[in-house]
């Protein structure tokens, strides 16, 4: 490891010894981990690694097969570009701005639009809580809400029901998107330049980008109760609890810090919310405390930015995989 000045500051490249030492997995673990953070932002470093590995005796060879088989792979299916894309239609060939390839003969179209097949990737690359079981429990939390209140003739008495609910539903989506027992491709994850934090935040983004739009929609359209939050009430609440299951995952793991805050949700707030009665107006004297009022509301504002800073403080935790 080569080092051009002094001090705990980031100026020093990879050398020779080093990157070969990678390359054969001799290298120490705590200089494996700085080789991979430099490369990041380091192009040179990062091809000289890259031409260690592909010289290794071992690495060098089995990355030459994936590269055959992926180049064989890649001449049988359309093909794909950065900077445009292509459709041969009856013979006619059409190039735009985008990022895909496909082919449109008389029947119809054999890949997807540039613009919905980026669309696609980023919705799937999003995580496995928005193709898991979530999704469906968020969707019948939401509509079984409205189906009670006007199916059922419950009326205002379901719209506290949700309300203390919504906050802990973005924490199963966040534990089920992220980490060791929910991402089968975890440690591959991890293991990339886009991986840790950032991958996770992401996730989360999406998690509360479908869930925020129906929760809120949902209260919206339950009959308000006299006196009562309004529909929005939850969402800094929520927003708070699931900052706080992020920064307490990075110190006991992403499933384990979402049950911990949601268990607590419930301890503290649902339970004696629901002391006085299950549902209706009881509920929801119990429930407002906990969301009707600037002051109330504040507090879960500066919650979520203490949380926020947390998590910011230990972002460096995430480039480390979990232990079961």
């Amino acid at each position: 490891m080569r080092r051009e000045r002094s001090g705990l500051g980031p100026d020093w490249h990879v050398d020779g010894e080093l990157a070969a030492r990678y390359a054969a997995g001799t290298a120490a673990e705590s200089d494996a981990w700085s080789l991979e953070k430099h490369v990041e932002a380091c192009g040179a470093c990062a091809a000289a690694v890259s031409s260690a590995v592909r010289a290794g005796p071992e690495t060098g060879p089995l990355l030459a097969g994936i590269r055959a088989a992926v180049l064989e792979r890649a001449v049988q299916e359309p093909r794909e570009s950065v900077g445009s894309w292509t459709y041969a239609n009856n013979g006619t060939t059409v190039t735009g701005a985008g990022t895909s390839t496909a082919t449109v003969t008389g029947a119809g179209t054999t890949g997807v639009p540039p613009r919905l097949s980026r669309a696609a990737r980023v919705m799937w690359a999003a995580g496995p809580a928005l193709r898991g079981a979530w999704l469906v429990a968020l969707v019948v939390v939401a509509l079984g809400a409205v189906a009670l209140s006007y199916g059922a003739g419950l009326g205002a008495s379901v719209r506290p029901l949700l309300l203390v609910t919504a906050p802990v539903l973005p924490l199963v989506g966040v534990a089920l998107s992220y980490g060791l027992h929910a991402d089968p491709l975890y440690e591959i994850a991890t293991s990339t330049p886009s991986g840790g934090l950032r991958l996770m935040l992401t996730r989360a983004a999406a998690v509360l980008a479908v869930s925020v739009p129906a929760l809120t929609l949902a209260g919206a359209v339950l009959p308000v109760a006299a006196g009562g939050p309004g529909a929005a009430a939850w969402l800094l609440p929520g927003l708070a609890l699931t900052l706080a299951a992020l920064a307490l995952g990075s110190f006991v793991g992403g499933r384990r810090g979402a049950a911990a805050v949601g268990a607590a949700w419930l301890a503290f707030v649902v339970a004696p919310a629901a002391a006085g009665g299950p549902a209706g107006a009881a509920l929801m004297a119990g429930a407002s405390p906990y969301f009707a009022g600037p002051a109330v509301q504040s507090g879960w504002a500066a919650g979520a930015v203490a949380c926020a800073l947390l998590l910011a403080a230990r972002r460096r935790s995430f480039d480390h995989l979990e232990t079961p």
